[in-house]
């Protein structure tokens, strides 16, 4: 029996796989960095990398992972409630690049000059959400501005992630752009059989 799922089916199947993700990440990296360089003010994360792949593949349901990404931090280094809502509302803010994803048009940003930038304009809009968030609750400018300073090595990883993902075939692609393109295919291979 050849039972096929549907697009929601597929998305929610999808969208699952890479909180889960997210979440193995964020803890492996928050537990070593706790564990073996609790001195460091330096920080690394996949968050926007992770959420850079869901915008990409399934546009605004990329918020989830988002917010997520903030929740997930912050439990797993004991944060307080201020900090709760500065990583998970400042995340937000990287929505404003799916609107600019929507608007030039995901394949044109997949396959052209804005391939590389577009999640690193992720990182800066998550990082800059989190600045301004945590002013809008009184942190002076000065450590505001460490949210920039001290995840800069995130942008790197961000960077390479997004490098490897674009060389994947449906990894760094609309899905339902993607899931089309398998059926036409499909199509293709069993007409010249």
């Amino acid at each position: 029996m050849n039972r096929q799922r549907t697009l929601k089916q597929y998305r929610m199947i999808d969208l699952a796989f890479f909180a889960l993700m997210l979440l193995v990440a964020e803890y492996l990296i928050v537990s070593a960095a706790n564990r073996w360089f609790p001195a460091q003010p330096y920080t690394v994360s996949v968050a926007a990398a992770i959420v850079t792949l869901v915008y990409m593949r399934w546009s605004w349901w990329g918020g989830i992972h988002a917010v997520l990404a903030g929740l997930v931090f912050c439990f797993f280094s004991a944060a307080t409630g201020p900090q709760y809502l500065i990583y998970c509302g400042g995340n937000l803010l990287s929505l404003l690049a799916v609107y600019l994803l929507c608007r030039i048009g995901k394949e044109k940003v997949r396959t052209g000059h804005l391939a590389l930038l577009f999640p690193l304009l992720v990182q800066f809009l998550m990082l800059l959400g989190r600045a301004l968030a945590a002013l809008a609750l009184g942190t002076p400018l000065a450590e505001a501005a460490g949210f920039f300073t001290t995840d800069v090595l995130s942008f790197l990883f961000t960077f390479v992630i997004i490098w490897i993902a674009r060389r994947l075939d449906g990894i760094y692609e609309d899905q339902k752009h993607y899931l089309l393109r398998l059926q036409e295919q499909q199509k293709l291979e069993k007409g010249g059989s």
